[in-house]
């Protein structure tokens, strides 16, 4: 599932519409009256952003609603700290490095 939503989010247009609706519910229609491209071509992008889990569509009638779906980027956010906290153990483990060296150069002054 990680690969969908490296797709989906590469591309900036499908980025824009994340940040539309992040905290809000939009319909298409709402959502494409901010881009400079087809109501289709925003279809699109809102399809690939709901099947790699970030989108949540809600319908009512003939209007379709749609939500960013924040546990969508769960697998994604994992990878990534992975990454991150074993940069950070590496910054503490020199960091305490660090306070030995300075502790033994002390106690030998």
């Amino acid at each position: 599932m990680i690969e969908k939503v490296i797709h989906a989010i590469a591309e900036p247009r499908r980025r824009d519409i994340l940040y539309l609706v992040g905290n809000e519910e939009l319909t298409s229609s709402s959502i494409a009256s901010h881009f400079d491209i087809s109501a289709p071509a925003v279809s699109q992008h809102l399809k690939v952003l709901e099947e790699s889990g970030l989108l949540v569509v809600r319908r009512e009638g003939t209007k379709r609603y749609y939500r960013m779906r924040r546990e969508g980027f769960a697998d994604l956010k994992e990878y990534i700290d992975r990454f991150w906290d074993n940069s950070l153990l590496l910054l503490k483990e020199a960091a305490e490095e660090e306070e030995r060296r300075q502790r033994n150069h002390e106690s030998n002054e």
